[in-house]
């Protein structure tokens, strides 16, 4: 997943200051994934509930910067291009990123405080498996997304374009 972090970050980093921002959040929030995960295969009981908060503040801020700056930015810039083709598109992908939304959010409020931190503790190596899934899927399908708007909208791809 890490890799496919540095893969998008290179393809698309430097095609809108706001994108790139959110690319390193997305880095970001991979590393403290990993981190996560390698406490968790190393002795789960030890497993503190900062690591865990740190993993969800992360997760809760990358999504949400998605949601609430990146989707409707890109959309607006479907918008002010006339292209209808990638909006109908940009739905359908949205559609699908609801699940892995769903998924962060249910997370989130299983380990939000540290009676339930302590209740779900042992299901955290289940829940790191669910997130690899949704994490992966939300990644690729965000990437269509900018990969659309990006090949539709981009000048060296699209000489009518300024």
């Amino acid at each position: 997943m890490l890799e496919n972090c540095k893969n998008a970050l290179e393809r698309w980093g430097g095609v809108h200051v706001l994108i790139d921002r959110w690319l390193h959040q997305r880095r970001e929030l991979l590393v403290s994934f990993i981190e996560l995960k390698e406490a968790c295969d190393a002795e789960l009981e030890a497993v503190s509930k900062e690591r865990i908060d740190t993993f969800s503040q992360l997760l809760m801020d990358y999504i949400s910067a998605g949601h609430f700056e990146i989707y409707p930015q890109l959309a607006e810039e479907a918008r002010a291009f006339g292209d209808e083709n990638a909006l109908v598109i940009a739905s359908k992908l949205l559609e699908r990123l609801e699940m892995s939304t769903e998924l962060a959010l249910e997370f989130d409020k299983h380990f939000e405080n540290s009676a339930n931190c302590q209740q779900h503790l042992a299901r955290l190596p289940a829940w790191i498996e669910r997130l690899v899934k949704g994490l992966t899927e939300r990644f690729a399908l965000e990437d269509q997304l900018i990969a659309r708007l990006h090949a539709a909208h981009s000048p060296a791809d699209n000489p009518a374009v300024p």
